[in-house]
């Protein structure tokens, strides 16, 4: 299990806030163009990392290697318990229940074909196939935090809804300026859980240290986020998460005033911490995050 370096959330996780990052002199004028999705260059530096060394877990019968990340796909191989493997990167497919694991991770063998990271041991989890790769563990500067998700979260709120300067503020609050391992590593921003599945578009769950609070009492506590491919998509599974929940239907009644929409979902459960909202919107004022607001 990872530890958490920041990370919040309440219906999605708890927060601990870490200090800002110097402003740049300059304001931030420029806006950063939409993501549409994992650039070539991308995908191989994430293909490029060194393959991640397993070993199969399933005693008495062998490990079924199939075509695609599904159970009913067709078996290419097997390999024995015990067996040595070599894992390129993981996707997500079919849920299984295994030896080691329930998870509907599949590990994409460097000698082809797919096997059930359920009956895999192995001493660290490998990348997904074709996301980007872990980012720094120091704070960003905040220009350029900023400036990076501008495009995301005005395109997330042109689809869904939610006002870019209220994504904005709590990414920069949940994910530490994307220095939290959970931000780095699984490019969740947000600090969304998994509830069971990984949702539409995260490309699945992984198990992180992080802290919850009842009242004025936090209390450290383990739970499973959703990982993406890219932040990007982070930005876009916000804005959908908020969206569908009904839980936060009637903060869409305030997408004109970014305040009020950051204190309606707060008050709908989606921190424990009670003065998060104020934290948010501290922050779309600090930063003028109200300027990238369609």
């Amino acid at each position: 299990m990872r530890s958490l370096v920041v990370l919040t959330g309440a219906a999605i996780g708890t927060f601990l806030v870490s200090p800002a990052p110097p402003v740049s002199a300059a304001p931030l004028t420029t806006v950063a163009a939409p993501l549409a999705g994992v650039s070539g260059a991308a995908v191989s530096r994430a293909l490029a990392q060194a393959p991640t060394s397993a070993v199969a877990r399933t005693p008495g019968i062998p490990l079924k290697v199939r075509s695609a990340a599904s159970a009913t796909s067709t078996r290419v191989g097997t390999v024995e318990n015990g067996t040595p493997l070599t894992v390129d990167c993981q996707v997500t497919g079919q849920m299984v229940e295994g030896t080691v694991r329930t998870t509907n991770r599949w590990d994409r063998l460097t000698s082809g074909g797919f096997v059930s990271d359920a009956y895999v041991a192995r001493p660290a989890e490998p990348p997904v196939c074709g996301a980007a790769p872990a980012g720094p563990a120091a704070p960003r500067e905040a220009g350029a935090f900023i400036s990076s998700g501008v495009g995301h979260a005005r395109r997330a709120q042109a689809t869904y809804g939610v006002p870019a300067s209220v994504s904005l503020g709590q990414a920069i609050l949940e994910s530490g300026w994307g220095a939290s391992e959970l931000a780095r590593v699984e490019h969740n921003l947000f600090g969304i859980k998994c509830f069971g599945w990984a949702g539409p578009i995260a490309t699945g769950c992984a198990k992180y240290r992080t802290s919850e609070c009842a009242g004025t009492r936090c209390y450290p506590t383990s739970a499973t986020f959703r990982s993406y491919r890219s932040e990007s998509d982070s930005y876009d599974d916000h804005g959908r998460f908020l969206r569908v929940n009904e839980r936060y239907a009637g903060s869409f009644g305030a997408t004109g005033n970014p305040d009020e929409f950051a204190r309606r979902i707060a008050k709908a459960g989606y921190a424990t911490d009670p003065r998060y909202a104020d934290k948010v919107i501290t922050l779309m004022k600090r930063y003028n995050l109200y300027q990238y607001d369609l």
